[in-house]
């Protein structure tokens, strides 16, 4: 089993910065790629961003291109997501998300989720 725990989300005025963690647990070294989802009031969860643990290669949903930053910490098992110039719209909950294998459609654990409030 992988336990994942995220922090760092609050309320932020909008155009502020926001630094997302995640920190792994358990058999985390049998996960190959770390994600961040969200999920806002009366929307599906959708997809932000990725990294793989090996290589830290990463992709990005379109709208957060250019804003958030995913990276990680191998040595510490943690991945963080740095928020910046938030938009009202990027308020969520965000969740954390690892996979066992890189090409697996579906990610096999899932954290808690923080919340993460942008006012206008």
């Amino acid at each position: 089993q992988v336990q994942l725990v995220e922090s760092g989300g609050g309320l932020v005025q909008a155009g502020g910065s926001l630094r997302l963690s995640c920190a792994a647990s358990g058999r985390s070294f049998s996960t190959s790629r770390m994600g961040w989802f969200r999920q806002a009031p009366g929307k599906e969860r959708e997809f932000v961003a990725s990294i793989r643990w090996s290589g830290g290669y990463t992709y990005y949903t379109d709208s957060v291109k250019g804003r958030f930053t995913i990276s990680r910490d191998n040595a510490k098992n943690t991945v963080y997501l740095q928020m910046d110039s938030l938009k009202p719209e990027d308020a969520a909950i965000y969740y954390c998300a690892a996979k066992r294998s890189d090409y697996a459609p579906a990610y096999d654990y899932w954290g808690q989720g923080t919340q993460v409030t942008v006012s206008s």
